[in-house]
């Protein structure tokens, strides 16, 4: 699933060709792509909008209109990009959700595995309540992450999986947060001692920068809204590389389930025991 990075870097890409256009009007294949509201008012109220602005809250990519906010969130395999075909890029058979533009372009919201969703809302609250702080946003202080940390039971890979805890951070990054700041991904978030916290609170903010300069990690699905991949992925330490020699200490890279996900760490760099 896309992450901060890859979010970011379709939020960036979008801007140029989609900030300014108005929505003339609107097409779907089945209705569950579109979460909120009804198949019929979400064409109502989106058609006729103009694109004022793209940011981004967690891993949704957030459109502002006059009135409302267009939300999506790519799920597993989601692609959101601008094209000048109403059939997509390439005849692109796994468009669900289409947008036509002023300008003759449209945007295509393509999805092989059909679990992304759109979303027509006036605040990111009304479908994701429970968000987390935004980890590269100056207000997210290691004062703050401390606090955060503080008293908490939970294994700590399963925290950063957590989007109350933290907002936008998944498996990728949680991964290679976890090896830099040399803690594993079993240990409580209890265990750790304050160095610990400000090395992991600056090894996260380190990663999801990272990801975002190389443009996200195009392992499976995910393509940039050029169509281009990122780089990210030749950049990973441990994620993915079970098995490889460790780039920091050579042992090899081991696999584990941590919260029902992959997880990749070096058991040499990264002890379970304090």
């Amino acid at each position: 699933m896309p992450e901060l990075p890859e979010v970011e870097t379709v939020v960036r890409g979008l801007r140029t060709p989609l900030v300014g256009r108005t929505i003339q009007g609107v097409w779907y294949d089945v209705a569950k792509v579109i979460a909120k509201p009804s198949p019929d008012e979400f064409i109502a109220r989106a058609t006729g909008q103009t694109v004022r602005a793209i940011n981004r809250r967690a891993k949704y990519i957030l459109c502002q209109l006059d009135d409302g906010i267009l939300a999506v969130h790519l799920k597993m395999t989601g692609r959101l990009y601008v094209s000048d075909d109403p059939n997509g890029a390439m005849n692109d058979r796994w468009v669900r959700l289409r947008f036509a533009l002023d300008n003759g372009q449209y945007l295509h919201f393509s999805d092989a595995r059909r679990f992304g969703k759109a979303y027509l809302i006036d605040d990111i609250s009304d479908i994701a309540p429970d968000l987390g702080p935004e980890p590269l946003e100056d207000s997210f202080t290691i004062e703050e992450f401390r606090e955060r940390v503080k008293g908490r039971h939970r294994v700590i890979k399963a925290l950063l999986l957590d989007q109350s805890f933290i907002a936008g951070v998944g498996n990728i990054y949680a991964d290679e947060a976890l090896h830099h700041a040399k803690i594993h991904p079993l240990r409580t978030a209890d265990q750790l001692n304050e160095a610990e916290i400000a090395r992991l609170y600056g090894t996260i903010r380190d990663v999801l920068n990272n990801g975002i300069e190389y443009q996200g990690a195009s392992i499976n699905w995910y393509r940039k809204p050029d169509g281009t991949r990122g780089e990210s992925q030749d950049h990973f330490y441990v994620y993915g590389r079970e098995g490889e020699p460790c780039l920091t200490c050579g042992q090899p890279i081991e696999k584990i389930r941590v919260a029902q996900r992959g997880t990749h760490y070096c058991p040499a760099c990264q002890t379970i025991s304090k």
